[in-house]
């Protein structure tokens, strides 16, 4: 799934008199960069669900694995729309990126070899081969996901502050 380029809006009410909003490029950047993220998926009661996972950004979204009968497949089964964020756990400097959308599980195999080619590229170590609909590692099959992006958040730390949303 290719989004489009989003339109981006400053939230003044969250941000520095002298804050912009800050471009997609830098929220997708930092999307490519980062080793660690935080999903958040819905249980079928309503609870959330939140998992520390490693993610890439491939084809203009984020995609993840997990095991099928793990809590975040199970969530996703009855409902797709999650978030997902990454950044910088300081008050005062970097940059946090919030994403919201559905999790659409990826079956084609050229995609979920570029899938597991680019988890090898980034994570150093990650032997992934493709299988029936699945990535196979280590650990066993594991189902592939990509965020279909519906809006983002930006949160610029320090001076500025900012607080950007991103609609897609």
């Amino acid at each position: 799934m290719t989004n489009p380029q989003p339109t981006a809006t400053l939230d003044k009410r969250y941000s520095s008199e002298t804050a912009t909003a800050r471009a997609w490029e830098e929220g997708r950047a930092l999307l490519e960069k980062a080793e660690i993220f935080w999903l958040t998926t819905v249980r079928a009661d309503g609870r959330p669900n939140v998992s520390p996972l490693a993610a890439i950004w491939l084809d203009g979204a984020l995609h993840f694995c997990t095991g099928e009968y793990e809590r975040k497949a199970l969530n996703i089964a009855s409902n797709r729309q999650c978030a997902i964020t990454t950044g910088c756990n300081a008050m005062n400097e970097g940059f946090d990126v919030v994403i919201e959308g559905d999790a659409v599980r990826v079956l084609d195999a050229e995609k979920l070899q570029r899938v597991a080619d680019a988890y090898g590229a980034k994570y150093a170590g990650w032997g992934l081969t493709v299988g029936d609909g699945v990535l196979l590692g280590e650990g066993g099959d594991t189902l592939v996901f990509e965020i279909d992006l519906v809006k983002a958040f930006g949160f610029g730390k320090g001076e500025p502050f900012s607080q950007t949303r991103w609609d897609f």
